[in-house]
């Protein structure tokens, strides 16, 4: 009887080849090497990583390093690298052609990342009342100052962690997850999203 594939560090791991896409191949077929597990990688190695990943239309590799780094970074930063991963395997699931399980994680993903961001808006809410409180006793620059303030709110909630474009993200999501509910083909490749805004991707000058 035969033992379960195993990989360099005897956990259990199919050995047989997959495509692209993560789907597997018949044993002694060229196949697109997986990625390691359990790497640890520092935040923007992540995001670099996996743009590369999804730039090459393998959605499926670039949700096994964004499930690197929601098992191995803090557990406060789980919830987002988990969403970027479920966009990832939607991707994935869309580009075979499995409409309704790439729909339903796209927006599963979707959701997860605008739950993240309306818990970053509702945080500095909460700033900028404590902020607006203490800019009343200086009198003429309440205004100007609480006007920065809600222009800042109103715009998602500042920055995001490490250049992700988490609104870009979620819109793009909710869009392709509409279009394959209607049937369109997706070819991975041409729909990798940009995980970051374009100053802050990896590639930028």
């Amino acid at each position: 009887m035969n033992g379960r594939d195993r990989d360099d560090e005897g956990r259990a791991r199919s050995a047989r080849p997959r495509d692209g896409l993560g789907r597997p191949l018949p044993y002694g077929t060229p196949g697109v090497e997986r990625q390691p597990e359990g790497v640890v990688r520092a935040p923007a190695e992540t995001v670099a990583e996996a743009q590369r990943l999804l730039d090459g239309g393998m959605p499926f590799h670039a949700h096994e390093v964004f499930e690197d780094a929601w098992k191995s970074g803090p557990g406060a930063e789980a919830p987002l690298w988990r969403a970027l991963a479920q966009l990832a395997v939607g991707l994935t699931h869309a580009a075979r052609g499995n409409a309704v399980g790439g729909a339903r994680l796209l927006r599963r993903g979707a959701d997860a990342l605008a739950g993240l961001e309306a818990e970053e808006g509702a945080a500095l809410g909460g700033v900028e009342a404590e902020g607006g409180a203490a800019l009343a006793a200086l009198g003429g620059v309440e205004a100007e100052a609480g006007a920065a303030l809600g222009g800042v709110d109103a715009a998602g909630g500042g920055p995001a962690p490490y250049g992700i474009d988490v609104a870009g993200l979620v819109r793009w999501a909710r869009e392709l997850a509409g279009r394959v509910d209607a049937g369109q083909e997706v070819d991975a490749a041409a729909e990798a999203p940009l995980l970051t805004s374009p100053p802050d991707r990896p590639d930028s000058a």
